[in-house]
């Protein structure tokens, strides 16, 4: 098992810095490629929507074991605007910025779990979970 991993995300390098993360604790987790892929992309995805939407905050990422099982969990948290109306937010294609729309509902179909907590004025908090199938 690695020692959970707690990085700040200020900047482009930092989303960078989660992703290598990911991908390092996914392997320890023996994770498939495809699942390690889809995982770091999942990653890479909310930790930008951490910086561009939520103006920064920190990820924590770790590896899992739900006594059958490893996996990768990691958790973005931001204290930002937080997300006004989720249903919206998680529509195909919706975006308050220049992407496609697929943030969140393709972080969601990437990974086994995910749970997002948030609140306007309150910030986000999203946790994933990737199992080793």
């Amino acid at each position: 098992m690695t020692e959970p991993q707690v990085l700040p995300i200020a900047d482009d390098k930092d989303v960078v810095r989660v992703r290598q993360a990911v991908r390092v604790i996914a392997l320890a987790a023996k994770l498939p490629l495809v699942d390690q892929t889809k995982l770091v992309t999942a990653a890479s995805e909310l930790a930008r929507n951490t910086l561009i939407h939520g103006g920064g905050g920190h990820a924590t990422v770790a590896q899992v074991h739900n006594g059958r099982r490893a996996g990768v969990r990691a958790e973005f948290v931001d204290t930002g605007p937080g997300i006004a109306d989720l249903g919206l937010a998680f529509t195909d294609g919706y975006t308050t910025g220049s992407g496609l729309g697929l943030g969140l509902s393709g972080s969601r179909r990437l990974v086994d779990e995910f749970d997002i907590v948030t609140a306007p004025g309150e910030g986000t908090r999203i946790t994933v979970t990737k199992w080793a199938r």
